[in-house]
């Protein structure tokens, strides 16, 4: 088998060794992936039909979930077929460009879903603190333009990194230590000077995570402080219960990123599975559990959820 292309300083194709140290748990390790994934794609395929034929849904809010469940999608179909490939039937190879284009949708699509979750706080916040103005502030096109606004960044943002990696010349061979083609992953690989590669990742990361959460924050501090100057204890408990689902979503997308960043810094010397099966989980977690928040915690998609099953039984 020819690994790499002589007239190329870079490998024709790399090896995805999914998680070193466990191949030999792969096989069962592919279960709960595959549920999780199962899980994703029939979960935010029902919450697009439902949102998409029920016309009392085109709101502001069940447009911005219609954006996080096809970024959902998108984000887990671009790596759990490729994992699932590698545990069942080690399919460890993949092409040079291709897993270029994985990175690319993986990082672009998890900054487009932390844009959508702060669209969303801002919903949350319009919808609380100027209720009166809810259906003059959020408009179609302003919700278009959101939504274009957090493509367009995520898109601008990482499109240099194909190019970055293209240049290198990779001498340290074509294995990468991981279940999917992570910028990272593939830049250990890389000889010469990749210290604008680890910066710029760096960088970007902190860029989003930080400023996406300090305005999420913000909005939840004039969202608290609204509520409280509600009269009623049950007026405050309604317009609180109407965030719980966004904040659970929050959760979900940040608490695995915040976990993975400390065990990397405080954990150094955990085996590189730790790390890995880390990894994998902020994959999974969130596009799985955000269609089951949002179907238990929202009573409109819970009762058309319901609706729909009840008629397929009758």
């Amino acid at each position: 088998m020819l690994l790499s292309n002589v007239t190329s300083t870079h490998p024709a194709i790399f090896l995805l060794m999914g998680i070193p140290g466990l191949e030999h748990l792969h096989i069962w390790i592919s279960i709960p992936f595959c549920s999780a994934y199962t899980l994703a794609v029939l979960g935010n395929c029902t919450l697009l039909f439902i949102i998409q034929v029920d016309a009392a849904l085109h709101e502001p809010l069940y447009l911005f979930l219609a954006m996080l469940a096809t970024i959902d999608l998108v984000l887990s179909s671009s790596t759990l077929p490729k994992m699932l490939a590698i545990f069942w039937f080690k399919d460890r190879e993949i092409n040079f460009y291709a897993c270029l284009v994985q990175m690319f949708f993986l990082h672009s699509f998890s900054i487009m879903e932390s844009a959508v979750l702060l669209a969303m706080a801002f919903d949350r916040y319009v919808a609380i603190c100027k209720p009166l103005h809810y259906t003059t502030v959020l408009t179609r096109p302003l919700i278009t333009k959101i939504g274009m606004a957090a493509m367009t960044r995520a898109v601008t943002l990482m499109t240099p990194l194909p190019f970055l990696l293209r240049r290198f010349h990779y001498c340290r061979g074509p294995m990468i230590a991981h279940c999917y083609c992570e910028h990272m992953a593939v830049v250990r690989l890389a000889c010469g000077d990749t210290r604008f590669n680890n910066i710029y990742g760096i960088a970007v990361a902190m860029l989003i995570v930080v400023l996406d959460l300090l305005f999420v924050i913000l909005s939840y501090i004039f969202i608290l402080r609204a509520v409280l100057q509600l009269a009623s204890q049950e007026a405050r408990y309604k317009a609180f219960g109407t965030c719980v689902s966004h904040i659970g979503a929050i959760l979900a997308f940040y608490t695995p990123v915040v976990i993975s960043s400390v065990m990397h810094r405080v954990a150094r010397r955990a085996a590189p599975h730790v790390h890995i099966i880390l990894a994998n989980f902020y994959m999974l977690f969130p596009p799985m559990v955000n269609p089951i928040i949002y179907g238990v915690k929202t009573k409109q998609i819970r009762e058309r959820v319901l609706r729909l099953f009840l008629r397929k039984d009758v």
